[in-house]
């Protein structure tokens, strides 16, 4: 089943169905506060150290517990470093105070922190949770606001992911996922028993009989309206069709295999739901029947490095080295060796851990999340045999990463299964050549036309995604210039300061400043000058009625001088390549599949979502990210931290990420691309014969797309 994507405005739903705490807040008392507060005798952390699984409310126990300081001082604080660093450095702010269609980013920040400062919590747990959802109203997976205390801890989780699926009349309802229960086992067989026990009556133990089941409500009203809800305050995409798809369950290429996504249905970053109740149908039955099911809170690392509440707030809730930046030009070895490990915020990469030195050499845009990426290993059985997986063991680069080779039984139908543009197992060097070796042999193998499944793939190394497009697409233009299309800079007094600084002869010999020059480059590979102020010339832009500066200058990545021979021809004809996504392709993937579909025609689809909304096959383009911990250094290695634009140092072990560059247009290079449209040429149904079947998907692909 197979119907071309309908280009039509995004439909905004009313929220009729919240999940979630309520948080506590009262008007400022214009007091003083009383530091440190009365403490509780009963400690709510110790019993849950060294417990891999509680139940939210007691996780929520603790987490209400601790506190770092008085707690107007550290809403204050984390407002001025978190309004600061997105002002000053984040590229798409002004713009996502209104979008058009297909995006519905409405956001001032400026108002928002306002009224923050303004409110009173009565936790810092309460003030966490109104920045977060506050945050996220950017919808913008590449500027995001954490903090370890509350998001890294504990994941919840229901046994019951749900998936969207279209019958043979093409109507849509809403199921459990039909291997529920197989994943589940899979990943947590120390839970299974305790879900077993919650079910009702008759159901209590058959836990396995719900997968597949119609869902009729969820806590009482349509389940649809839980996928609204959720779209509302995800955050992550600004197009409403990839934040309804996060919804679901779905999948993705891991290092080790596919790996399975829970979807924010079943999978919630903090701890502040108990349970839900589902009116379902099960499979083969027309009687309705009703279920609560409880979540599960897990400790998300296997390591505890507290014991009690003071233990707790000292490690994870106050701020460590790698949550402020440093003097890394003036800076002694020991301390430059204990801030320069690898940061925190990497945990909340949608990417695997990369190495600490590519790291610092190759440039990264990548989806950032407080729902961290876990892998959850996913047997999937491709029971009509379609695809065969090509060996890469005789490679003395060893095996693929999270890129995997298939050919199909057609014969001429290879597939690159690609869940990350960049891999904890191999350096950049050696998986590029994964990437190159893993298309020849499907070339050699015989095939003339290759589907790419970037289904959640969250980014990665920015020189990857133009790698991967130049070797597909062949040397030309486009592909042999210095990166995939030029950026620009905010160019604020402060920005300005910090380039104008480095920029002096000598001032950055190692180029271990972001905003060195050396870093930087024309679209012809000639890098810039070391004392190259390249900040020097600004243009303003109206944009919302803000006047926003930008640096005239277009930048360009330093995508050349490849430590893999790239080859003299193209690959594969890209107009016979297909993208395939759940729409939720993002930062690096974005930057390469959007050239490829629109500069050389590749065919772009997306596998599941809503009839009527239009289905985006990429987004949150953005240019770089980077973190406040990394600006911080900037600022401090400049001698401008008491610049009046500086963001001081957090009091918490927080973060914000933001979007430092901006990407034009891969064609229309007068606007950003982030802000274009990337509808899907296709979008295929999800199916019982095919949902979360990557094999069954791509033979539907290679049996239809090619064929249009």
């Amino acid at each position: 089943m197979l119907f071309k994507t309908a280009v039509v405005a995004s439909v905004l739903y009313s929220t009729l169905y919240v999940s979630g705490a309520t948080v506590g807040v009262r008007q400022t008392d214009p007091e003083a506060e009383h530091w440190p507060p009365h403490q509780p005798e009963r400690d709510f952390c110790a019993p849950l150290a060294w417990q891999k699984w509680v139940s939210p409310k007691e996780a929520r126990a603790c987490l209400t517990s601790v506190s770092v300081g008085p707690i107007n001082k550290i809403r204050d604080n984390i407002v001025e470093v978190v309004s600061k660093t997105l002002s000053e450095f984040h590229t798409t702010l002004a713009y996502e105070k209104r979008t058009s269609s297909p995006y519905d980013v409405h956001v001032d920040l400026d108002e928002e922190f306002a009224r923050i400062k303004r409110t009173r919590y009565d936790s810092e747990w309460d003030l966490h949770l109104d920045l977060s959802k506050t945050v996220k109203k950017l919808k913008n997976g590449h500027a995001v606001y954490i903090n370890n205390c509350y998001d890294s801890v504990w994941q919840s989780f229901l046994p019951t992911p749900l998936v969207l699926l279209t019958d043979n009349h093409g109507k849509q309802n809403i199921h459990i996922a039909p291997e529920a229960y197989s994943v589940v086992l899979n990943a947590f067989p120390d839970q299974v028993d305790f879900w077993q026990n919650a079910l009702p009556g008759k159901l209590k133990g058959k836990l396995s009989s719900l997968s597949g089941a119609k869902v009729l409500k969820i806590d009482g009203r349509d389940p649809w309206d839980a996928v609204e809800a959720s779209a509302d305050v995800t955050g992550s995409y600004a197009a409403r069709a990839p934040r309804q798809n996060g919804f679901f369950g779905s999948y993705t290429q891991g290092e080790n295999g596919f790996s399975y996504v829970f979807g924010n249905f079943a999978q919630t970053p903090l701890p502040k739901t108990d349970s839900v109740t589902l009116t379902i149908q099960r499979t083969d039955s027309n009687k309705e029947e009703t279920v609560t099911i409880p979540y599960r809170a897990r400790h998300v690392s296997d390591v505890w490095y507290w014991s009690d509440k003071a233990s707790y707030i000292s490690y994870r809730c106050e701020a460590q080295p790698g949550t402020n930046g440093f003097d890394i030009i003036n800076a002694s070895p020991s301390v430059a060796a204990v801030n320069e490990t690898t940061p925190s915020i990497s945990t909340f990469h949608q990417q695997p851990s990369i190495r600490a030195e590519d790291r610092k050499a190759h440039a990264l845009s990548v989806l950032v999340d407080n729902d961290i990426r876990i892998e959850v290993p996913f047997e999937v059985k491709d029971e009509a045999g379609v695809a065969k997986a090509l060996d890469l063991g005789p490679v003395p680069i060893g095996r693929g990463g999270p890129a995997e080779f298939y050919l199909l039984n057609d014969g001429k139908t290879g597939v690159l299964s690609l869940g990350s543009f960049s891999s904890s197992r191999m350096s950049f060097a050696d998986y590029s050549g994964v990437l190159l070796i893993g298309l020849q042999i499907l070339q050699s193998s015989g095939a003339t036309q290759l589907i790419i499944d970037v289904t959640n793939n969250g980014g990665g190394f920015i020189c990857m995604a133009q790698w991967l497009y130049r070797i597909i697409a062949g040397p030309k233009t486009e592909t042999n210039r210095a990166g995939t299309w030029p950026t620009v800079f905010r160019a604020g007094d402060l920005a300005q300061a910090i380039v104008k600084t480095v920029s002096r002869d000598g001032y950055d010999p190692g180029a271990d400043l972001f905003y060195n020059p050396q870093r930087w480059a024309y679209s012809n590979t000639t890098t810039f000058a070391p004392n190259f102020d390249y900040l020097a010339r600004t243009e303003k832009r109206t944009i919302n009625g803000d006047k926003v500066e930008f640096g005239s200058q277009k930048i360009w990545d330093t995508c050349f001088d490849w430590q893999v021979e790239p080859p003299a021809q193209r690959l594969f004809d890209p107009k016979k390549v297909a993208i395939v996504t759940n729409g939720r392709c993002a930062s690096s993937c974005a930057s390469f599949a959007i050239p490829l579909a629109k500069r050389e025609g590749a065919k772009t689809v997306v596998v599941g979502g809503k009839k009527g909304i239009q289905q985006q096959y990429a987004g949150i383009v953005g240019g770089q990210v980077l973190d406040y911990f990394e600006i911080d250094i900037e600022v401090k290695s400049t001698g401008l931290k008491n610049h009046k634009l500086a963001p001081p140092d957090f009091l918490v072990n927080g973060f914000q990420s933001i979007s430092w560059r901006l990407a034009s247009g891969a064609v229309n290079e007068k606007e950003p691309e982030e802000f274009q449209n990337h509808a899907a040429e296709y979008n295929i149904p999800l199916t019982l014969a095919n949902v979360n079947n990557p094999y069954a998907i791509w033979d539907e692909v290679a049996k239809t797309v090619f064929r249009r």
